[in-house]
C-alpha cells in the first residue's frame, strides 16, 4: 500500500486551504453586486455581459461601440486577457445553456442555475490561480526576515492567514469579480522574481497587467528591480548586462504582442476603453486623499478631468518616487514586497480614477509581508475591509462581512498565541516592574525609601523594558483604532443620517480609513528605507585577475 508521510506543517496548510475554500463557498450564498436592480444591475451583470459580447461578436468589435455592443451598458473596459477569459467562460456557459449568453436577449439574466455557474467560475479561478500561488510563495520564501532581530511567523500560519483574508473573499465571491486571477499572477511573479527567475516573473506580471490594468499599481517595483539587476556589478561585463536586459524586454514585448495581436488595428480604441478619463478622479466614497480633500474643497467644480488627471499624475509620481528610487539604487530582495506595498498604496491614495475595491491591490502585498510584521499587517488588513464597508453594505453583504471578520480575528489570535507562546514570559517586562515597585512602596511605608526612589525605579524599568512598553503602546493604539471601526460600523448600520448629509457615515468611514492609510504609507516607507542594500550578487561575482 502506497503511503506518504506528511509533516504537521503540510497538514496544517492543507486544512487551512480547505477551510478557505469552504468560506468562499459559503460567501457565494450571499447577495452580489446589483442583484435584482435593473436596468444597470452591477458587477455580476458586467461579467455576464462581457461573456455575451465576446462569445457573439468578433474580437474587433469587443471594444467598439456598435449596434450590437452598446459601450454605455457595461462596455468591456479591461485588457485582452480578461476578454479571452470571458470568452472561455462564456463558451462553457453557452454550451450549458445558450440563454445565458444570447445577444441582446440575455441582459439582466439571473436564473438560479446561472448564478451557480457564475459563482463556480470564480471559485475555480481562485482554486486554480490564487490559492496555489499564495501557498507557493510562503513555501518558497520560508521563514526569511529582513530584520535578523525579529522572528518571522511560520510559513504555514502565514499561508493560512493569507488565505483567510476577508477582503478578497468578499469582493470576489460576494460582490462578484475575478481579482483572484490578476492577484494570483502578481503573487507568482513576485515569487519568481525573489527566486531570481526574472524571465518567468516578467511573463507572469505582464499577464497580470494584461488581465487588469490596475496592476500598474505594482509596475514600478518590478521595473526598478529588474532594471537594477541588469546594471553591471563589479567584475561583470556590460555585454552580459545588456543581454539580460534585452531578454527581459523581448519577453515582455512578446507577451504583449501575443495577447494584443487581434487588436493591433484598434490599439488606441482599446486604450481609450482601458483609461476612460471622463469618469472623474474617484468613484463613490473611496478612502484616499482626493475623496477626503473633496470634503473641504470641491475638486470637480474647480478642475476639469484632464487637469485633475495631470495633478494626480504629479502627486502619485512624487509619492512613489522615494520607494522606487531606493529599490533601484539599493536593490534587495528583502525590500521588494515593501516596495510593492508602498507603490500600490501611493497609487491608491493619490492616483486618478480609484475604486474602493482597489485597496485589494495593496492588501495582497501586505499579506505577503505578514510573516515579518504580523500585528501591523493584521491591522492594515482589518482597516482595508472596513474601508469597503459602504460598498459591502450596499451589496447586502454585512452578515458575510461580520462572519468572515470574526473568523479572521479569532484565527489570527489563535495563530499568534500558538506561535509566540514560547517567547512569552510573565517574569519579564511589566510584571517585574510592578513587583519591584511594590517593594519600594513598602520601604517608603517603613521610612526606608523616598519618592525619588520610585522615580529612579520607574526610569530604570522604562529603559530596561523600552521595547515592552513600545509594544504595549502599539497594542493600545491598535485596539483603540479597531474600536473606532466598530463604532462607525454600528452608526452606519443602526442610525439614519441627517437629511442634509445623506452620505455622512460613508464619508466618515472613508476619512477614518484614509487617515490610517496615510499612517501605514509612512510606516512602510520607513521600513523599506531602513533595509540596507543586498550585496549577495556582488559577493558571488568572480573578478578576473589581470
Amino acid at each position: 500500500m502506497f503511503c506518504v508521510k506528511l509533516s504537521c506543517e503540510v497538514w496544517l496548510v492543507i486544512l487551512g486551504a480547505l477551510v478557505a475554500v469552504l468560506l468562499r463557498a459559503c460567501t457565494t450564498l450571499h447577495p452580489y453586486s446589483g442583484a435584482g436592480s435593473p436596468p444597470m444591475y452591477g458587477d455580476y451583470e458586467a461579467q455576464r455581459h462581457w461573456m455575451e459580447i465576446t462569445t457573439n461578436l468578433r474580437p474587433l468589435e469587443w471594444y467598439k461601440n456598435t449596434t450590437d455592443n452598446d459601450l454605455m451598458y457595461w462596455g468591456l473596459d479591461y485588457p485582452p486577457l480578461t476578454a479571452y477569459h470571458m470568452y472561455l467562460t462564456g463558451k462553457i456557459g453557452s454550451f450549458l445553456n445558450e440563454n445565458w449568453t444570447k445577444l441582446h436577449e440575455s441582459r439582466g439574466f439571473e436564473g438560479e442555475s446561472h448564478k451557480i455557474f457564475m459563482r463556480y467560475t470564480v471559485l475555480a479561478a481562485d482554486i486554480v490561480m490564487y490559492i496555489p500561488a499564495l501557498i507557493f510563495y510562503f513555501h518558497a520564501m520560508g521563514g526569511q526576515s529582513p530584520d535578523p532581530k525579529t522572528r518571522p511567523l511560520s510559513p504555514s500560519l502565514a499561508t493560512i492567514l493569507g488565505l483567510l483574508y476577508p477582503g478578497i473573499i468578499l469582493i470576489d465571491h460576494g460582490h462578484f469579480q475575478y481579482n483572484c486571477i490578476s492577484l494570483g499572477l502578481l503573487v507568482l511573479a513576485t515569487s519568481c522574481l525573489l527566486l531570481d527567475m526574472n524571465l518567468t516573473a516578467a511573463i507572469f506580471f505582464t499577464s497580470a497587467l494584461n488581465y487588469k490594468q490596475m496592476e500598474l499599481y505594482h509596475a514600478l517595483p518590478f521595473f526598478m528591480y529588474m532594471l537594477s539587476s541588469c546594471v553591471p556589478k563589479p567584475g561583470q561585463s556590460l555585454t552580459s548586462s545588456l543581454i539580460k536586459l534585452a531578454q527581459i524586454a523581448i519577453t515582455v514585448m512578446a507577451v504583449f504582442a501575443i495577447l494584443w495581436a487581434p487588436f493591433n488595428r484598434d490599439f488606441f480604441a482599446v486604450l481609450r476603453r482601458l483609461f476612460p478619463l471622463d469618469r472623474g478622479v474617484f468613484e463613490d466614497k473611496v478612502s484616499n486623499f482626493w475623496c477626503v480633500f473633496n470634503i473641504f474643497y470641491k475638486l470637480k467644480l474647480k478642475f476639469g478631468n484632464y487637469e485633475m488627471m495631470r495633478i494626480c499624475l504629479f502627486a502619485t509620481v512624487s509619492m512613489v518616487f522615494p520607494s522606487s528610487v531606493d529599490l533601484f539604487l539599493r536593490p534587495s530582495r528583502k525590500k521588494f514586497v515593501l516596495s510593492l506595498i508602498n507603490s500600490s498604496l501611493a497609487f491608491f491614495l493619490f492616483s486618478y480614477q480609484v475604486h474602493e475595491k482597489s485597496i485589494l491591490l495593496v492588501g495582497v502585498p501586505v499579506v505577503l509581508y505578514f510573516p515579518q510584521k504580523p500585528f501591523v499587517c493584521f491591522w492594515f488588513l482589518c482597516i482595508s475591509v472596513f474601508s469597503m464597508l459602504p460598498l459591502l453594505y450596499k451589496d447586502g453583504l454585512i452578515i458575510a462581512t461580520i462572519a468572515l471578520m470574526l473568523f479572521y480575528v479569532i484565527s489570527f489570535r489563535v495563530s499568534i498565541e500558538h506561535f509566540y507562546r514560547s517567547s512569552l514570559n510573565a517574569s519579564d517586562g511589566l510584571a517585574e516592574y510592578y513587583r519591584s515597585l511594590l517593594h519600594v512602596l513598602l520601604d517608603i511605608e517603613y521610612k526606608q525609601a523616598t519618592q525619588i526612589d520610585i522615580l529612579k525605579l520607574t526610569y530604570k524599568q522604562i529603559v530596561k523594558n523600552k521595547e515592552t512598553l513600545k509594544n504595549l503602546a502599539f497594542h493600545v493604539v491598535l485596539v483603540t483604532s479597531l474600536i473606532g471601526c466598530l463604532v462607525l460600523s454600528f452608526a452606519l448600520l443602526v442610525f439614519e443620517p441627517p437629511e442634509r448629509y445623506p452620505d455622512l457615515f460613508p464619508l466618515l468611514i472613508s476619512a477614518y480609513s484614509a487617515l490610517h492609510f496615510f499612517g501605514f504609507f509612512l510606516y512602510f516607507n520607513v521600513k523599506q528605507l531602513q533595509i540596507p542594500q543586498e550585496f549577495d550578487a556582488i559577493k558571488n561575482v568572480k573578478i578576473k585577475s589581470s
